[in-house]
C-alpha cells in the first residue's frame, strides 16, 4: 500500500481551513523525508499523488509530454464533464503545441520597450504608494500597499485608468477564494470578461501604446488572437499578475517584519536587493500547488504511476527542500544560489510574469527600506483560506519613518 499523506503528514493538504494557521512546513518537512510522493486520498472526489520534494517537482515541471496540464486542469478540484472544454482554451492549462504557440504570440506584447517603460513607472507608482501609507502612518498593508502596486502595473500594463485596475483587482478576491461554481465567483468572472470585451474593442478602433494594442495586434504564422483568447488571458493576467505578486509583497515585508536582523541588513546594503527579492519568493512561495495529469504509465521519485493518475506540486515544500538549500528555515536575504520554484519548475509553464513580479517586489520594497526606520504589526494577521494562495488577507501595520538627516 501507498504511503497516506494525511496519515503520515498529519494535515490533510487539499483543505483549505489547514493553511489558515500557516503553511503546514511540519507536515512537509515529514513528507520530504518519509514519502516525498505519497497517496493523498480526498473524501467525494479522485485523490491524488502529493509531490513534496524538490526532485520530483522539478522532473514534472519539465516534462509536459508525460504529463498534462490539459488533461483535468491543474487545480485540484477537477472540472466537471460540462466544463473541461475550458482547460483547451486557458493558457495555463493548456498542453503543447497549442500552449507553444499561444504563447508565442502573447510575449510579442512584453517586448523589451515596453517592460522597460513599465520599470520607470513602477518606480513613480510605487514612490507615491508609500507616500500615502506615510502621510497616514498605519494601514491596511494589504489592500493598500501590497495590493495597490500590482492592480497598478497590470493597468499600465493594459492602458486602462489606474482606478478600473484597483476594482478588477477586488475581483480577483473574489475568483481565488470561492469554489468553483459559487454565485459570486461566475458573477466576478463575467465582469471580468465583459470589461475585457469592451477593452479589446476599444483598443482595436483606438490603438495605445501598450501591451492590450500589443497583444491584439500581433501576429505569428500570419494568426492573432482571436476574441475569447484575449478575454482570456486578460483573466489570467489580472489574476496571475495581481494575487501573486500582492502575496509576495505582504508575506516578504512580514518576513522582513519578523527578522529585523535581515531588514536592517537589507537597510545597510541595498545592492542586495536582488537576493533579498529571490529569498522572499522561495520564503513565501506565493503560489501553493499546482498539478498535473499522466498521460502514460510512468516512474515519480520510484513510486509507479499509471495513466491517468493526477499528481499535486506543493511548491512551498520544494522551497525548504534540504537536499538543495541549506538550513532551509532561515530567511537569509544574501542565500546564494537560491534555485528556489516560486515561479514553477521551469519548462512550458514557467511564469510569463516572472520578470515583472520581480521588477514590482524591488520597487516597492526599495521605498520601504529606505523611507521608513521599522514596520510593526498592529493588528492580528489573518491569511487568505485558500489551497491554491498562499497569501495574507489583512496585515494591519504602522510606519515609523526613516530618520533624513538635516
Amino acid at each position: 500500500m501507498p504511503a497516506d499523506a494525511i496519515t503520515l503528514g498529519g494535515a490533510d493538504l487539499a483543505d483549505p481551513d489547514t493553511y489558515l494557521a500557516g503553511m503546514p512546513y511540519d507536515a512537509f518537512r515529514t513528507l520530504r523525508r518519509e514519502a516525498p510522493v505519497a497517496w493523498h486520498p480526498q473524501v467525494d472526489k479522485p485523490g491524488f499523488w502529493a509531490l513534496t520534494g524538490y526532485d520530483e517537482i522539478y522532473a514534472v515541471s519539465r516534462d509536459s509530454e508525460t504529463w498534462s496540464s490539459q488533461a483535468t486542469g491543474v487545480f485540484l478540484d477537477v472540472p466537471a464533464p460540462e466544463d473541461s472544454y475550458q482547460l483547451a482554451l486557458m493558457m495555463l492549462t493548456m498542453d503543447p503545441p497549442r500552449h507553444t504557440a499561444l504563447r508565442a504570440l502573447v510575449s510579442r506584447g512584453f517586448t523589451p520597450r515596453h517592460v522597460a517603460r513599465l520599470g520607470a513607472r513602477t518606480a513613480d507608482m510605487a514612490r507615491a504608494i508609500v507616500d500615502d501609507a506615510l502621510a497616514h502612518g498605519q494601514c491596511e498593508f494589504v489592500d493598500e500597499v501590497a495590493g495597490a502596486l500590482p492592480s497598478y502595473v497590470i493597468a499600465e500594463l493594459l492602458g486602462i485608468p489606474l482606478e478600473d485596475g484597483r476594482r478588477l483587482y477586488t475581483l480577483t478576491d473574489i475568483m481565488n477564494t470561492r469554489p468553483l461554481h459559487d454565485p459570486e465567483l461566475v458573477a466576478a468572472q463575467m465582469q471580468m470578461f465583459e470589461y475585457a470585451a469592451e477593452l479589446a474593442a476599444r483598443k482595436r478602433s483606438e490603438p495605445g501604446d501598450d501591451i492590450a494594442t500589443a497583444l491584439l495586434h500581433a501576429e505569428v504564422d500570419g494568426r492573432r488572437l482571436t476574441d475569447l483568447e484575449f478575454n482570456l488571458f486578460f483573466l489570467l493576467l489580472i489574476n496571475a499578475g495581481g494575487d501573486t505578486t500582492r502575496n509576495l509583497v505582504a508575506a516578504g515585508t512580514l518576513a522582513l517584519i519578523e527578522h529585523p536582523d535581515q531588514w536592517r541588513r537589507l537597510a545597510a546594503d541595498p545592492s542586495l536587493m536582488p537576493t533579498a527579492v529571490e529569498e522572499m519568493l522561495r520564503w513565501t512561495s506565493p503560489v501553493t500547488v499546482f498539478s498535473r495529469t499522466a498521460t502514460r504509465d510512468t516512474d515519480v521519485g520510484g513510486i509507479r504511476l499509471r495513466e491517468g493518475e493526477r499528481v499535486a506540486m506543493f511548491y512551498p515544500s520544494a522551497n525548504r527542500d534540504e537536499k538543495h538549500f541549506a538550513d532551509p528555515d532561515r530567511f537569509d536575504i544574501g542565500r546564494m544560489p537560491n534555485p528556489h520554484l516560486a515561479f514553477g519548475g521551469g519548462g512550458t509553464h514557467f511564469c510569463l510574469g516572472a520578470s515583472l513580479a520581480r521588477v514590482e517586489a524591488a520597487a516597492i520594497f526599495r521605498e520601504l527600506i529606505t523611507r521608513t526606520r521599522e514596520i510593526g504589526l498592529v493588528g492580528p494577521v489573518e491569511r487568505v483560506r485558500s489551497v491554491l494562495m498562499n497569501g495574507i488577507r489583512s496585515m494591519p501595520v504602522q510606519f515609523t519613518p526613516a530618520v533624513v538627516p538635516a
